[in-house]
């Protein structure tokens, strides 16, 4: 059975955002804080604490204890294939594209986003992953966890967004700024994500002087292997010239 908590009822939308686990739930919380439009929220976490203390409205727990998954990605994995055939009733329901992000290394999102990506590519779902990989002070366990899971992802995704914790912290991104802190590197790899799903989101449910529809979305984006963004906000005279360095300079590029 599947445990629902304080379930919802917004306006459907055709692209979902999910965020499988701890790391995956912050940055889909990130997101409705920020009031990306357009799309629907929903958390997946074996930790019951976890979902409580978030505002998104769609929230799942999976498994039966609400302890977490203990870094196990087996148990992620088996609590994910115990509400399979829900995860493929709620992507039913007028899903043309998915957003699938974790945090990789430790259980729930190691372990369940991928059954997540595999139910959205059964459905015909454009399915886009958006995941983050350790510190390396996090140890060569974690690490090894992370890369299988990036493994498992690639298998199901059209489009794969890595999101590499160690580059976002270096100070390789800006050598005048130093280091980035822990708490700007969790911020700045949520930010990446709501950047991908509010522009993908506007592109094809606003209207500019070029148009684009969900079905060129899909053209460029489908088994299109592992992808990369480089986003930027600039203001002045030469705001477009500093954005576009900017985002070419991002260290999610190198």
């Amino acid at each position: 059975m599947i445990e629902t908590l304080e379930i919802a009822n917004p306006d459907k939308t055709f692209i979902k955002v999910i965020g499988v686990g701890g790391g995956g739930g912050n940055a889909v919380s990130y997101m409705y804080k920020a009031g990306v439009e357009g799309v629907d929220f929903i958390l997946m976490n074996t930790d019951k604490a976890a979902l409580k203390r978030s505002v998104v409205p769609k929230r799942i727990l999976l498994g039966k204890t609400g302890l977490g998954a203990g870094s196990d990605p087996r148990i992620g994995r088996a609590a994910m294939l115990n509400v399979e055939e829900n995860v493929r009733q709620l992507l039913s329901e007028d899903t043309e594209m998915v957003f699938v992000t974790a945090t990789l290394g430790g259980g729930t999102g190691t372990g369940g986003a991928p059954v997540v990506a595999r139910v959205a590519k059964e459905l015909g779902i454009l399915t886009i992953g958006v995941v983050t990989t350790p510190f390396s002070y996090e140890g060569p366990i974690r690490k090894a966890i992370a890369e299988e899971g990036v493994r498992e992802m690639r298998k199901y995704v059209d489009s794969l967004v890595i999101i590499s914790n160690d580059r976002l912290s270096s100070k390789d991104r800006n050598p005048l700024a130093g280091p980035m802190k822990l708490s700007s590197s969790f911020a700045a790899s949520d930010s990446i994500l709501a950047t991908a799903a509010q522009c993908i989101s506007d592109m094809v449910t606003q209207s500019g002087y070029v148009n684009v529809d969900m079905n060129d979305v899909r053209t460029v984006m489908t088994n299109s292997g592992d992808a990369v963004i480089g986003s930027s906000e600039a203001s002045g005279e030469y705001r477009a010239m500093q954005a576009m360095r900017e985002a070419l300079t991002s260290p999610l590029l190198v």
